[in-house]
């Protein structure tokens, strides 16, 4: 069977996806940055190329570069290639929801941030090479992701880094508001929707939204992490929070559709995320 191949596997999701490729007995070949890509891909045969690369906060440059420059490389790199390629899309794609109706991948795409702008202009170039013939590819539109490894940057690790201070330390656990309510799925789900989407030429030209099709305010979040880690003391919300969370109040993702093209759907509660995220800071 011929390698799945991986950018981005020393990253947050990238880790999980390496793991459950390796799980499937799928064999992953790492793609190095800095090497000449093109080489890695003709040395390797990879049936399928996986693109878990970005960065989630940087000034506009370094998003453009991470998120659009680096994928427009990669399409124009696997030209001629002949492998599928599954792009990691985002739910911030999106932009606002409405309250109690959950997004299908046909909600029009307003993002409000520039992270939110560089990953839709990203599926829009994957999704273009689709239509023009250059190359078969899946963009899987994934929600919040939770889970071990989290960088302190996203409300989960940085609750779960606040809390670890105040268990060795004292004192309370100051955030921002946590009001919003977000789609919160295990990243171990999304690695094995990432491995479903390996296996499914149907899914090619798609977007398929990936999360947990519950929703979840951030103080039910954060409240779950304190019960897990033993903390009982005060949860503040006076500290300045993420921007977003005011302008997207309500994000849930429709998954019928990754249901319905992947035979895929989430496994694992929001706890389980949450347990697995406080394990590898406890």
């Amino acid at each position: 069977m011929p390698p799945v191949a991986l950018l981005g596997a020393g990253g947050f999701l990238g880790s999980h996806v390496y793991r459950a490729l390796a799980a499937a007995d799928q064999e992953v070949l790492a793609l190095r940055r800095g090497l000449p890509l093109r080489e890695q891909l003709e040395a390797a045969g990879p049936a399928v190329v996986v693109n878990c690369a970005g960065a989630t906060h940087g000034s506009r440059s370094e998003l453009e570069a991470a998120n659009v420059h680096l994928v427009l490389g990669l399409v124009d790199e696997m030209r001629g290639v002949g492998a599928r390629l599954i792009q990691i899309g985002s739910s911030a794609e999106y932009g606002p929801g409405v309250s109690g109706t959950p997004i299908s991948e046909e909600h029009p795409a307003h993002p409000v941030g520039e992270y939110g702008a560089t990953k839709l202009a990203a599926t829009q170039a994957v999704l273009a090479a689709q239509r023009a013939g250059r190359l078969a590819a899946t963009v899987l539109r994934v929600f919040n992701p939770v889970g071990a490894g989290m960088a302190s940057a996203s409300l989960p690790g940085h609750a779960a880094t606040l809390v670890r201070r105040a268990l060795d330390q004292g004192g309370p656990v100051e955030l921002g508001s946590l009001n919003a309510t977000r789609d919160f799925v295990d990243a171990r789900d999304v690695a094995d929707a990432v491995v479903a989407a390996c296996f499914a030429p149907a899914a090619d030209g798609q977007v398929l939204n990936v999360g947990s099709g519950r929703g979840a305010t951030a103080r039910e979040l954060v409240q779950t992490l304190a019960e897990i880690a033993g903390y009982a003391g005060p949860i503040g919300e006076g500290a300045s929070g993420s921007p977003r969370s005011a302008t997207v109040s309500w994000q849930v993702a429709d998954i019928r559709r990754a249901a319905t093209v992947l035979g895929w759907a989430p496994r694992r509660s929001l706890a389980e995320a949450l347990a697995a995220l406080w394990s590898g800071i406890a």
